[in-house]
């Protein structure tokens, strides 16, 4: 059996995250439209690479390094938030636990992209050191984060998503 690292769903995975790492830093470089239809076609296939990943444990005593700092993320979540304008805000209802509640709440496509960037880049800047113990870990964390909340977030924006009507579909 091959190494969790090299494993093709693990491949698979980190090649999703980083294509999406990628158009979230570039958005302020594409045109509104095509940007969004890129994002709406990576979501879904990010989601599944999430899932498929294997379960294990980490190998390492202390978490990964975190790569991305906070004007990292601030410089994607303004790059989105321009790009997206007005379009950028859309109504969630609120989630606790997988229960929902009666709690409406505004919500940020941009925002929730951000979140989703800085798991996915501290995961693939951790791939970029080649030791296979960082890798293995920060694969784990990724996936137990994709678990417990940026999992919600990929389904979240690409719902608001869906429902943006752009000049593609008129």
């Amino acid at each position: 059996m091959k190494n969790f690292v090299y494993q093709d769903s693990t491949i698979a995975f980190v090649t999703a995250a980083a294509q999406t790492c990628l158009l979230i830093e570039k958005a302020s470089e594409h045109d509104r439209n095509e940007w969004m239809e890129q994002v709406r076609r990576l979501l879904p296939v990010l989601y599944l690479r999430a899932r498929l990943v294997t379960k294990e444990e980490p190998v390492m005593d202390e978490e990964p390094q975190r790569f991305v700092t906070e004007t990292d993320y601030n410089m994607a979540l303004v790059g989105m938030r321009e790009l997206l304008g007005q379009d950028d805000a859309y109504l969630d209802v609120f989630v606790d636990q997988g229960i929902y509640t009666d709690e409406v709440q505004t919500a940020y496509i941009s925002e929730g992209l951000a979140d989703i960037y800085q798991e996915l880049k501290d995961m693939a800047a951790a791939f970029q050191t080649g030791e296979e113990a960082i890798m293995h870990d920060a694969v784990v964390l990724c996936r137990e984060a994709f678990e417990a909340h940026w999992g919600r977030k990929v389904l979240a924006v690409l719902r608001a998503l869906h429902e943006i009507s752009d000049s593609t579909y008129q």
